[in-house]
């Protein structure tokens, strides 16, 4: 059982992953965001890997990876920055997925990537362009090689035959994006609950985690009711730009969601 499997096995609902840019606001600020998120209640972090052309990302999320590849980021440095995080107790047993796309992937070495992901730590990987088929003939079996979950998104059009098909190939969770747009925009829950219960009624093998339109209490417990979790990313980067201080910025801004 991967790390993320035993998340979803001890808490199956209410589940909270939250996603931030990696270089940003600041160069070194990995692991004190890191720290922060699961001090304060964050059992899975999505980290971002900037990238100069995030199709799937809302203008907050692209200025911020912007900012990031301007700080100086890049995979290596991520991956020297993660060396060590699993020996902090705080980050010991939570879920760490990076999330990114295809071409600095494969600029850096597919294989290479997924040996350095596992060997720092990472349980999973979110990259929306890498298509299925790619998936299932070449990259998939590297993914597995080293122990890493791999994460496919559906949205509300995807079909119930390809939601299926995603399912079987997805370790780790199902990503149920509740809308056909990019990050951070306005989100109709009424619409999202019928594409949820939609999921729910196909007896899905992988737990189901929500994601775009959730920044606050109101639509994190709106997502939770008909999914074991949410990712919270944008509204989250959004309070990072205000302030200096990382870990008083993540607490005040989670406390009030978690009700911690």
């Amino acid at each position: 059982m991967s790390r993320l499997q035993k998340i979803f096995e001890l808490k199956k609902q209410n589940v909270l992953n939250v996603y931030f840019t990696a270089g940003y606001p600041a160069l070194n600020d990995t692991l004190t965001i890191m720290e922060s998120l699961a001090s304060n209640g964050a059992d899975i972090i999505e980290i971002g890997m900037p990238y100069s052309d995030p199709l799937a990302d809302g203008p907050v999320i692209q200025e911020s990876s912007s900012k990031a590849l301007l700080n100086g980021m890049n995979m290596k440095l991520l991956f020297k920055q993660l060396a060590d995080c699993r020996k902090n107790v705080l980050l010991a047993n939570t879920g760490i997925v990076l999330m990114g796309y295809m071409n600095p992937v494969m600029q850096y070495g597919f294989e290479q990537f997924c040996a350095d992901a596992a060997s720092v730590g990472v349980d999973g990987l979110i990259l929306p362009d890498l298509p299925e088929f790619e998936f299932e003939h070449e990259y998939g079996a590297i993914i597995r090689k080293y122990g890493l979950n791999f994460i496919f998104l559906v949205t509300p059009e995807t079909s119930s035959e390809r939601i299926k098909h995603l399912d079987q190939l997805s370790e780790g969770f199902l990503y149920a994006v509740s809308a056909s747009a990019t990050t951070g925009g306005a989100t109709n829950f009424e619409m999202v609950e019928k594409y949820l219960l939609r999921l729910q009624s196909m007896k899905l093998k992988n737990p189901l985690m929500v994601g775009f339109g959730i920044k606050d209490k109101e639509s994190f417990d709106a997502a939770c009711k008909n999914a074991n979790g949410a990712i919270i990313g944008s509204a989250y980067i959004k309070e990072l730009g205000k302030m200096n201080d990382i870990a008083l910025t993540t607490q005040q801004f989670l406390k009030p969601i978690i009700g911690n």
